[in-house]
């Protein structure tokens, strides 16, 4: 199992894949999520942006939707890293993201950031306590 400053090492790497031709900020995101079996895998993603705005996909969604592909569907950590060196620019997950997390989300996932030289873990449930659900 990875420790947080490895998982957001594997996020910050990513970024290098994103497409931001409109933004300009690029961002990669490491997801650690579990089969049905407990078995853990890693998946990878960065934001891709597209000129009809609305059809734009974040690093923590495309990680996510590789991740629930091949089965795995209990989430375990994301790291997410941004694009700019300032403290906590823009790297929490959106809402939409929080949101789409929050479905697949374990009890107890974690939400590794970096707040300026140093790598910061909150507790998923810390950043969106109150998901939308139908249950």
């Amino acid at each position: 199992m990875m420790n947080f400053t490895e998982l957001y090492s594997v996020a910050e790497a990513e970024r290098k894949n994103a497409y931001a031709p409109y933004s300009g900020f690029k961002v990669g995101a490491a997801l650690i999520a579990a089969n049905e079996k407990g078995e853990e895998k890693l998946f990878t993603g960065c934001n891709v942006e597209n000129s009809s705005y609305g059809a734009c996909i974040c690093a923590e969604r495309t990680a996510a939707v590789k991740a629930v592909s091949e089965g795995y569907m209990k989430f375990r950590s994301v790291a997410v890293a941004g694009g700019t060196d300032k403290p906590r620019d823009n790297v929490m997950p959106c809402g939409i993201c929080r949101q789409f997390l929050s479905e697949f989300a374990s009890d107890d996932m974690s939400v590794t950031l970096k707040n300026g030289d140093s790598v910061v873990v909150w507790g998923f449930r810390e950043l969106f306590a109150e998901p939308f659900t139908l249950k």
